[in-house]
């Protein structure tokens, strides 16, 4: 049985998502933020026949979000998605998306599988001090978003300041950078941070500091940070060279996450 999930179910769902909160971060956030009677967001339960949470499906404005640890009334997920009219996005783990997916209606324009991995221990993060590594404040946010706007791979990006310090006094995310001569050289960031999980963005390095290991020891002081707060790190890759740099850190894939764009 499918319902519209209220604050009277929030137990319920708790106790299913905080299961894998690297996983659902996206969902707990949301759920933190906005709760569970906002026009622009709704969470759907899927019920088994004990009456057990089994399945989410999250719409955050045009996004949708199914997640299930098993078994799941996936053909029912997709009639509440396929009912709605300015739905444009679904996006998940692939293990839920892909049942989900054959009973949709609407015929998607793109769609995109990246890595996802997470990191919920500091066993292989080096222990090396790294007191050269700081994290940003507000003030130094121009310099920072000017280093990200610099990176080739990153062309096309919406960085701004406005962005970030919307981020940070938010609680929602933090930067971490090196700095050589007044220039920002390299940083790690993090986004959509809730009180469980964290997910890093934007790792980089000026592309003359390259080979240096910047980039990594920026990361390594971010998770350590964020590791020791009690909250799992995640992130989306597509890269194999970045898979390797992320996994040395300790890193580890668990599916692949999906986005679909209609």
């Amino acid at each position: 049985m499918i319902r519209i999930l209220t604050r009277a179910d929030d137990e319920k769902c708790q106790q299913l998502i905080q299961q894998e909160p690297a996983e659902n971060l996206f969902i707990i956030g949301d759920i933190e933020a906005f709760g569970y009677e906002q026009d622009f967001q709704r969470i759907w339960g899927d019920f088994d026949e004990q009456g057990n949470l089994r399945g989410i499906l999250l719409k955050y404005r045009e996004n949708f979000i199914p997640y299930s640890q098993g078994e799941f009334d996936a053909e029912g997920f997709a009639s509440i998605i396929n009912e709605c009219k300015d739905f444009s996005i679904m996006s998940g783990l692939k293990a839920v998306t892909s049942k989900v997916e054959p009973f949709l209606t609407k015929k998607h324009k793109s769609k995109r599988q990246m890595y996802y991995a997470k990191l919920d221990h500091q066993k292989s993060l080096s222990d090396e001090k790294l007191d050269h590594v700081m994290e940003a404040t507000v003030n130094e946010l121009p310099r920072l978003v000017n280093l990200l706007n610099s990176i080739p791979e990153f062309s096309g990006g919406s960085f701004t300041v406005e962005k970030r310090r919307h981020g940070i006094e938010k609680g929602v995310a933090r930067s971490y950078f090196i700095e050589e001569d007044g220039q920002y050289i390299s940083s790690a960031s993090t986004t959509a941070e809730n009180s469980m999980s964290a997910m890093i963005v934007a790792v980089c390095t000026h592309p003359d500091h390259k080979k240096k290991g910047y980039a990594t020891q920026c990361m390594t002081k971010l998770c350590r940070d964020v590791l020791e707060e009690g909250k799992e790190l995640c992130l989306f890759y597509d890269n194999p060279e970045a898979g390797r740099i992320y996994k040395q850190i300790g890193f580890e894939d668990i599916g692949y996450w999906m986005m679909y764009k209609f």
